[in-house]
């Protein structure tokens, strides 16, 4: 007889090889009410599921917080029997959201396992994990249940039990959890909505619908190890009409979204996760306070966060040094002293979701002269506070409020210290590969997970010796269009338009980085997510810039030109012929070259595919870094089927495949066309060709290259010599 299902859905398995590199796997989970099992597909009739987990009221939840996995970042569960806590299934989402309804349902299964124990029955008694630091010390992965868990034996009053949650090994020690101030406080009081005891703060002005919060001078004077130049604490608060899942997202985030809405962030990077709930970071200032004569400033700094019962979010801040994150050049190194957000639920106003949330900051910008000209403190202070106001305008500008919430992307960075350049030996690894493997070490927790029968690569004990070679393997073999074997000799390639790679180069071409462009992921089908494209799948070895009285189609059969010579190496090409309609038609022609193609790959199936298919998956990315605002805002930046928006006609060489996209088949590109055209030569324009992936076989999304066009002047265009079609 069959379990009745409580909850069902694709989730993601989250482990360790035996040769401590992750892997995560999309998988179908079931939650029965006395079963948890996965498998590879959806199941249909007696399907065997991979793995199962009986559930009973001696099961918990592991909260293991935020792990990394290759950039993408996943909100990480392990459920598991108390009693058999190596008998484990670890489980993952890329949104918080999914990963939290998971944690209810199995929580809620288990609850009805205990409740129908008898009186007298073995409960279990938890206990909210607060700081985990009791007795003096932070709890680590060994010894929590010992320090949160009741004996087995001691009956439980209340039929209600919470489920305990650990929060990784608990705060730092050095972070001062201002939050916790803040409850004790108001704990007798029902003022849960007030920003914090107003003995100690007080209201300094109200400011882009922000309220400024000062701490009290008589409560700083009780303080005497600060410095002089450190400021005092301040605050802001306001109301974002968002969840706090999606507001948690972006306070965390460390990628380009976090420009749209905090002013005082020029760039950050990961320098070590400690565990899922403790991380390093580096983080450099943009402050406008006289910037000609102020050197900037940068922070290393721990963050911890937690995510409380009543679904608020609390995330800590305090400086400190690390090995891999010593001082950069040009900056001075700030101090944070306290800081952090504190994201609470407030209750929903006609229909949207409101959260109040509060800013804090206690920092010390050092430098000459900072303690004696305090306006550059205050200013400077209130512009990072200022960053509430940022997200509570970004969420009200946003169309995508629908979209799940993901764990943001964090891309490990070399560091550019000083200190780590001059100790860095030739054969050293790279001080992040360090990180990581040390990383792993301390997450070996998770390797009770390495052995499931569902691991793709699994290693045998007797490989694990091969292992740099056999992985390597094991990659090209998965990931056969991932780079090229060989690199092509470019100097036997020409076009009449000159490449040149510096910045202010006119009239020109050159290679466009991979990662300005944004494709889809390898898990796109499952969470609609986008990662920097990384490396083409062809090189860019020559661009032509012709015009004539007539439409130029054909090119690739000019005598000489980059596909003719590419052919006389057995090498293949792919051709796009940019066809622009006027009284001078005029062709922008870019040859994109590969020693072969990849049996099988999708690259290869579009090549001899038929116009139908190739229509519905030829791919432009544009982009307009340099240029006027309105044409900027014409071009755009959205990815385009251009099959589907104007005229393409392929034509299949032997060594290669022309693709003459004509724009002026489009009324709408007609008239974006018009307008570039009168400002062409004050403008960069970057483009990005590639196969759009729509099935997870096919994913995740290469380009097949991209290419930078600056300040293109007509001119330069010449008339070409287009011989008659050999056949």
């Amino acid at each position: 007889m069959s379990s009745k299902v409580v909850y069902e859905g694709w989730m993601v398995r989250y482990g360790r090889r035996k040769i401590g590199r992750s892997f995560i796997h999309m998988r179908y989970f079931v939650l029965e009410s006395r079963l948890l099992a996965y498998y590879k597909r959806k199941p249909q009739d007696n399907q065997v599921p991979i793995k199962t987990l009986l559930i009973d009221g001696n099961c918990r939840v592991e909260d293991r917080g935020l792990k990394t996995h290759h950039g993408h970042m996943v909100y990480v569960l392990s459920v598991y029997n108390k009693k058999e806590k190596y008998h484990r299934i670890t489980m993952a989402a890329f949104n918080i959201q999914e990963a939290l309804i998971w944690k209810e349902k199995i929580e809620y299964v288990i609850d009805q396992h205990q409740g129908a124990q008898p009186s007298n029955g073995n409960k279990y008694i938890s206990f909210e994990y607060k700081s985990g630091m009791d007795n003096g010390k932070t709890a680590s992965s060994s010894d929590r249940e010992s320090q949160f868990s009741a004996p087995e034996d001691e009956d439980e009053p209340h039929p209600n039990l919470l489920r305990r949650t650990t929060i990784g090994n608990g705060p730092p020690e050095s972070i001062f959890d201002w939050t916790r101030e803040i409850d004790s406080d108001l704990s007798n009081q029902n003022v849960n909505n007030q920003a914090f005891s107003r003995k100690h703060w007080r209201l300094l002005q109200c400011q882009n619908g922000l309220r400024i919060f000062e701490e009290l001078f008589e409560e700083l004077l009780e303080v005497d190890y600060l410095p002089r130049s450190c400021s005092r604490a301040m605050k802001a608060v306001g109301v974002v009409e968002a969840t706090c899942e999606e507001i948690f997202e972006l306070v965390m985030s460390m990628d380009g979204t976090r420009f749209e809405w905090d002013c005082s962030f020029q760039e950050g990077r990961l320098v070590e996760e400690v565990d899922g709930h403790t991380a390093i970071l580096y983080h450099r200032l943009q402050l406008d306070w006289f910037p000609m004569f102020v050197w900037p400033r940068d922070l290393c700094y721990v963050r911890y966060w937690r995510r409380n019962d009543d679904g608020s979010y609390v995330v800590l801040f305090r400086s400190r040094e690390h090995e891999n994150c010593g001082p950069q050049p040009g900056c001075v190194r700030a101090h944070i002293e306290s800081g952090g957000f504190n994201i609470s639920p407030l209750k929903p106003r006609n229909g949207r979701p409101r959260t109040q949330v509060q800013h804090l900051m206690q920092i010390d910008l050092k430098g000459w002269g900072v303690g004696y000209v305090s306006s550059f403190q205050q200013h400077c202070l209130r512009q990072m506070l200022n960053s509430v106001a940022g997200l509570r305008e970004w969420f009200a500008q946003t169309d995508e409020r629908n979209a799940p919430p993901r764990i943001p992307v964090m891309v490990n960075m070399s560091s550019t210290s000083v200190s780590s350049k001059k100790s860095q030996k030739p054969n050293e690894a790279h001080p992040n590969s360090l990180d990581q493997v040390n990383a792993a070490v301390r997450n070996s927790a998770l390797m009770d997970e390495y052995s499931d029968e569902d691991e793709d690569f699994q290693i045998a004990e007797s490989e694990q010796e091969a292992y740099p070679c056999g992985l390597e393997n094991d990659i090209k073999r998965t990931v056969l269009e991932e780079e090229p074997a060989d690199e092509i000799d470019l100097s036997s390639f020409s076009g009449n338009l000159r490449r040149d790679d510096r910045d202010n180069a006119r009239d020109c071409w050159k290679i466009s980085d991979g990662n300005n462009f944004r494709v889809r992921s390898k898990h796109f089908c499952f969470d609609k997510s986008k990662v920097p494209a990384g490396k083409h799948l062809l090189d860019l070895v020559a661009v032509d810039w012709f015009k004539d009285s007539k439409r130029m189609d054909h090119v690739a059969k000019r005598q000489g030109c980059a596909a003719q010579v590419a052919s006389e190496k057995g090498f293949f090409s792919i051709i796009f012929n940019l066809q622009v309609p006027g009284s001078t038609h005029y062709s922008m022609v870019f040859y994109f070259v590969t020693k072969e193609l990849v049996p099988g790959s999708l690259l290869q199936r579009f090549v001899d595919g038929d116009d139908e298919f190739r229509n519905s998956r030829l791919k432009l990315i544009p982009s307009v870094p340099k240029g006027s605002w309105i044409v900027r805002q014409s071009v755009g930046s959205t990815p385009c089927l251009l099959g589907k928006a104007v005229d393409c006609n392929y034509i299949r060489g032997a060594k290669y495949l022309e693709i003459d996209v004509d724009i002026g088949s489009s009324t709408v590109a007609n008239g974006v066309l018009g307008l570039v055209v009168g400002v062409i030569t004050t403008l960069v324009v970057d483009m990005a060709f590639l196969v759009q992936a729509n099935t997870p076989d096919e994913l995740p999304e290469r380009l097949i290259g991209a290419v930078r066009i600056s300040h293109l002047e007509l001119k330069s265009a010449i008339v070409p010599k287009l011989d008659p079609d050999p056949s």
